[in-house]
């Protein structure tokens, strides 16, 4: 396929085309030319859009679909489609379907299953047997079957021993580790954040103290073994100051955060919205402060759209009841763009292909072509209208978002909004 890409701003801060308008022309999956202008050829693909932008493919590391076991909220092909569309080439998906993917066997479907689409899909494989903290899982074997971490989706790991060994046995493949940051006996029977408004509301509080005692403890244990650890979906403002402090010690830590978590706070209960039912839950401004300082200084290594897909039997019921979760897909680029610059947006959605061990060539004549494509200044206030996935869970709904994404190109395809 040949695709030719007219009048791009180029956003790459290592290339010597970032900030220029150029073309590119794409022929068989690689990038042959990039120039002032290039003729167009009746075999090319012509791809136009208003103040169109384009950077290295986008990468989120925490997207949940539904198949196998739960496809009412979100088949492999549909969330493939709906990343793409909202930038991404490429997602790291966790293993809470059912059965939880936990074997070499379940890696392979997941494999199997993205095959040839324009997005890749890069499985985590659970730590533990059915993700219950119980027995180590078969980390090795799903490694050679495709996965790229190993991690039980909000599910903490409950026996610090299995953690110790994990990081210990993981070494002896470069393997990383990943510790969903809550100790469940402190959070207790807790819903929302802990704080004035889970009182006012009469919702039982989840402490921070649950998420900073969990990743204090992994950390001491990461200090204890070596290894790789991951920390995702950080929210409290001590959660930051523990990892700073384990990164300038030279542990080989890293963290992420929710974008949620960086717009949104617990004000948002006040209507009793199952949609603001999250794990980890909204917190207060203060730690929201302190959360994209921390993403400002490279603490907090990178973003991530945490896209949980909810059937709406899960969520239109009491608010004791519903399931934690929201999709993030779709309102990621516009979310983070409107609270970062544009340069530091695209540093964030693009930072962890380094910690999963994935390939990135950059912009560049000769690399495969591997592209996010999008509008930065685009305005506008996220509806239904703009949801793709199959369900419409979404904390967004309603917010002003800045930047809209048109779509990607990438493994010799190109899929973008009609």
């Amino acid at each position: 396929m040949n695709i030719l890409v007219k009048s791009a701003k180029i956003i790459a801060p290592s290339s010597e085309y970032h900030q220029k308008t150029k073309d590119i022309l794409i022929e068989n999956g690689v990038i042959s030319k990039i120039e002032d202008s290039i003729s167009e050829e009746k075999d090319y693909t012509v791809v136009t859009f208003e103040n169109l932008h384009v950077s290295e493919g986008w990468f989120d590391s925490s997207v949940s679909f539904g198949e196998p076991g739960f496809e009412e909220r979100e088949t492999i092909e549909n969330g493939l489609k709906t990343a793409g569309l909202s930038g991404f080439t490429a997602v790291a998906v966790n293993p809470n379907a059912n059965p939880v993917a936990d074997t070499n066997a379940d890696i392979g479907f997941l494999k199997a299953k993205a095959s040839g689409k324009a997005t890749s899909l890069f499985p985590i494989g659970a730590l533990t047997v059915k993700s219950e903290s119980v027995d180590l899982a078969e980390l090795y074997d799903m490694k050679n079957a495709g996965a790229v971490a190993f991690g039980d989706y909000q599910h903490p790991i409950s026996n610090p021993n299995l953690l110790k060994i994990a990081l210990q046995y993981a070494q002896n493949f470069d393997g990383l580790v990943i510790s969903f940051p809550q100790e469940n006996k402190i959070a207790g029977k807790g819903i929302v954040n802990e704080e004035a408004n889970a009182t006012k509301l009469g919702l039982k509080g989840i402490p921070a103290l649950a998420e900073e005692l969990q990743i204090a403890r992994d950390l001491f244990i990461l200090e204890y073994t070596g290894g790789k650890l991951h920390i995702p979906t950080v929210s409290t403002e001590k959660s930051v100051a523990l990892i700073k402090e384990a990164k300038a010690k030279g542990l080989d830590v890293s963290c992420s955060v929710a974008i949620h978590n960086l717009l949104l706070t617990d004000d948002k209960l006040e209507e009793f919205d199952t949609n603001y039912k999250l794990l980890p839950p909204l917190r207060t401004q203060k730690d929201v402060d302190v959360l994209l300082k921390g993403l400002e200084e490279g603490i907090i290594d990178f973003v991530t759209s945490d896209h949980n897909p909810i059937d709406v039997e899960q969520k239109k019921v009491e608010f004791d009841h519903a399931m934690y979760g929201s999709i993030g897909l779709e309102s990621a680029f516009g979310a983070l763009n409107k609270l970062v610059p544009l340069e530091n947006t695209i540093k964030c959605l693009t930072a962890g292909k380094a910690r999963f061990n994935l390939p990135s060539e950059g912009i560049k004549i000769g690399a495969e072509a591997n592209l996010s494509l999008f509008n930065p200044s685009k305005e506008y206030s996220f509806t239904q209208e703009n949801i793709i996935s199959t369900s419409k869970n979404s904390a967004f709904l309603g917010e002003k978002l800045k930047g809209m994404a048109y779509g990607i190109i990438a493994n010799n395809k190109i899929l973008i909004k009609e």
